[in-house]
């Protein structure tokens, strides 16, 4: 350590004046700041410092999972933590998640392999797909990736290539191989790479059906070149070859219209005055509960990836009582961030529940399903959010039905038709 005045560091340039201090080498000095970075650099390299030892650990190459511990029971428990209802599409999850990890850790017997059961999920926007698959992946001890299926193309055409799925899942291992090799992978939005029509054409379905045969090598198990940064952007990247036996997919899909294609094959042994009003009425709000592989396969999927996807499950329409509890039940509940918010300004939020049931039944006119809640709840809040923060005298506000009547009509929403 020197405490010369115009000594300065080699490193950063800065004078003794600028810093705590300058520590003086034979032919170079350094500085506490230059010190502190030096450090931390070596942390992220090579591991963190053993507190008791001092010795630098380097983290465990190619370590094997986690124990564990959820029964398929354990986890449906903690998604209902965060998502209402869907018990049937839970259940499945949960069993396929559970089955997942004894895959991993299984020791073949007799010749037996357990091989995987590829799900796909239907329903409706707003049902909680997709809030299903980032609940799992909070709670998984392997690495999780979630993608889009709408910005894939064949490859060789503009747009990306199906092996960037496996590069988002690749960077989520923090680049182990083994381990994304025993990943998770949630494709959404499957039902828009649907086959545009079965008649034969001069052009190319390079977004549908193209990419749903591109798809068949991961979904089977095989092994894949994956560019590690993704994409096109890189073409001289080296690949890493990722064997794609022991990943699960989940995918998951509105699939619009598909309704249509179930009622005609559930209601086609119906004739004159064989059906009730009764069934009808029932068949017409639960005909999702019937779907299968047929039903997708008139939808636009393949045989081929179809068979790929054994698990078939649904997501039914949320009804009034279910998006009533959306609002105020789950752990990160509507209701609950924004009482949390308004807890930043020292002021207390209530909402009455007249003004709940007016929200819900906004949601269910405007056919917005529960994403549609928070659309909802951002027009009511909006001006309050905007005012309350600069108004220091005022300690609680509270939402009545007439304020969030009084919001919502003077918004665009009050010249929304529904069809």
């Amino acid at each position: 350590m020197s405490k010369e005045k115009n000594l300065q560091c080699s490193f950063c340039l800065k004078n003794n004046s600028e810093v705590l201090m300058i520590v003086s080498g034979a032919k170079a000095n350094i500085c506490d700041e230059c010190i502190h970075n030096a450090n931390s650099i070596i942390e992220q390299e090579l591991g963190v410092l053993d507190d008791e030892h001092k010795n630098v650990k380097k983290p465990a190459k190619n370590a094997q999972p986690k124990p564990f511990n959820y029964k398929p029971v354990d986890i449906k428990t903690y998604l209902d933590q965060y998502v209402i209802g869907q018990d049937d599409a839970k259940k499945v999850l949960s069993v396929a998640i559970y089955n997942h990890y004894k895959r991993l850790t299984q020791k073949i017997k007799d010749d037996v392999e357990i091989e995987k059961s590829n799900i796909i999920m239907v329903g409706e926007t707003g049902t909680g797909k997709t809030l299903l698959a980032k609940t799992i992946a909070k709670l998984l001890n392997v690495p999780f990736a979630i993608a889009d299926a709408t910005v894939f193309t064949e490859a060789g055409y503009v747009g990306e290539d199906v092996e960037s799925i496996l590069s988002r899942l690749l960077q989520a291992a923090d680049y182990d191989v083994d381990q994304a090799q025993k990943g998770i992978v949630f494709i959404d939005e499957i039902d828009k790479v649907g086959r545009k029509s079965d008649n034969p054409s001069i052009t190319r379905d390079v977004s549908g059906e193209g990419v749903q045969q591109a798809l068949l090598k991961l979904l089977e198990g095989s092994d894949v070149l994956v560019p590690p940064q993704g994409g096109r952007k890189h073409p001289d990247q080296k690949m890493i070859k990722i064997n794609t036996q022991n990943i699960l997919f989940i995918c998951g899909g509105a699939f619009e219209g598909i309704d249509k294609i179930i009622a005609r094959r559930v209601q086609s042994g119906s004739i004159g005055f064989k059906s009730t009003t009764e069934q009808t009425q029932l068949e017409k709000d639960n005909l999702i509960q019937y779907i299968n592989a047929l039903d997708l396969r008139n939808f636009g999927l393949i045989p081929e990836l179809l068979g790929r996807l054994p698990v078939v499950t649904y997501l039914k329409s949320l009804d009034a009582h279910a998006l009533r509890r959306i609002l105020t039940e789950p752990r990160n509940a509507l209701i609950k961030q924004y009482k949390h918010l308004f807890e930043y300004e020292n002021i207390e939020l209530i909402f009455e529940d007249d003004a709940l049931d007016y929200i819900v039944s906004k949601a269910i006119e405007f056919k917005l399903g529960g994403r549609g809640l928070r659309s909802i709840c951002e027009l009511v809040m909006n001006d309050a959010m905007y005012e309350l923060p600069s108004q220091k005298h005022e300690k609680v506000f509270t939402v009545t039905k007439a304020y969030a009547q009084e919001k919502i009509e003077k918004s665009k929403f009050a010249y929304l038709k529904v069809a």
